[in-house]
């Protein structure tokens, strides 16, 4: 069997016995890992990083942090019920951290873990920034985003055993493979993947932010801040894991319109003051 066909054949095999559903998108992604392997370990290293790290508690930027948290998660149950997919959330753990540091950082781990470092807070610049964050990271993890990363590192790996036992007995050919896999698949396949997570990620959160009564037109103003803090310096947009500011921004002004159509059937038809 060829090269071709032998990493083709192991794709197929192994993709089709591995798919879940995305609820927000219908669409059919790789889950090699199950969320009860998968939510275990993301508690333990959320856990972990808390226990390193100097946690917020007991004021009003901590409050703030856990107020939006709650009510993401409360438009995502709504959203996810009126959806046909009750009980999605019934394993997750939903927990809320504020954590010194200058980092201009957020997460959301598998599961409901969110953590947030103050050193975003001036970019977010208002609860209703902290919102657009929020709602961003909480979509990674509603939308299984890191049990696919991880399923498309396993895949990737897999490729790459599946096309040595191919080219075995063809050593020039073995050589120039492995000079140019890592590469290849990344540029082609890794940062895409991980673009494309970036941009669903967007569109899911601006729809639970303006559910959960933020404004969504306000997701576009944060991304603008945080391109001015970035002073310009990013990779080309296809070297990147995320897509460029211009991208993101001119994307959430779009999507903009739409979330606030889905929450008026929620009959969300005002939202929260900035401030």
């Amino acid at each position: 069997m060829n090269l071709k066909k032998t990493i083709v054949s192991f794709a197929v095999i192994v993709i089709i016995a591995s798919c879940a559903t995305n609820p927000f998108t219908g669409k059919k992604t790789m889950a090699f890992v199950g969320n009860d392997q998968l939510f275990p370990m993301a508690f333990a290293q959320y856990n972990q990083v808390l226990g390193e790290n100097k946690v917020i508690t007991g004021t009003k930027d901590s409050d703030m942090i856990t107020r939006v948290g709650q009510r993401i998660a409360v438009a995502a149950e709504r959203w996810l019920n009126a959806n046909g997919h009750q009980g999605y959330l019934d394993d997750y753990k939903w927990e809320y951290k504020l954590i010194q540091s200058e980092q201009v950082n957020a997460w959301c781990m598998p599961g409901g873990k969110i953590a947030f470092y103050t050193g975003i807070l001036p970019i977010a610049q208002n609860e209703t920034g902290v919102a657009a964050i929020m709602g961003h990271e909480v979509a990674h993890a509603l939308a299984n985003h890191g049990q696919q990363r991880m399923s498309a590192a396993y895949l990737q790996q897999g490729l790459a055993v599946a096309g040595n036992i191919a080219l075995s007995n063809d050593q020039q050919a073995l050589g120039i493979f492995n000079q140019s896999y890592g590469v290849v698949s990344n540029v082609a396949g890794m940062l895409p993947f991980s673009r494309g997570h970036e941009t669903e990620a967007d569109k899911i959160g601006v729809i639970l932010m303006a559910i959960a009564g933020y404004n969504p037109d306000e997701a576009a103003e944060l991304w603008k801040r945080m391109k001015a803090n970035s002073g310009g310096q990013a990779p080309p947009e296809f070297l990147s894991t995320h897509p460029s500011n211009d991208t993101r921004i001119n994307n959430l002004q779009a999507l903009a319109p739409t979330a606030k159509s889905e929450a008026k059937k929620f009959g969300v038809t005002s939202f929260r003051p900035i401030n």
